[in-house]
């Protein structure tokens, strides 16, 4: 037995859930990434900078483009 088996049969309910918690969330957090970073993407992201500012935020792109 080496230093990184892993006796599944022993791991408990909360391993399980803190495992899978765990793998998804990876999952998630490398699908954002490749999502904001990916260049494709950059035209669709840049539309929606200002969204949050609303009629302002649409003003400030207008008058400074």
């Amino acid at each position: 037995m080496s230093y990184f088996d892993t006796d599944w049969a022993a791991l408990t309910v909360n391993d399980w859930v803190g495992m899978i918690v765990t793998v998804i969330v990876a999952v998630v957090l490398l699908v954002a990434y490749i999502l904001v970073f990916h260049p494709k993407n950059r035209e669709n992201l840049e539309s929606q900078r200002y969204l949050v500012d609303g009629v302002d935020g649409e003003n400030y792109l207008r008058e400074n483009t």
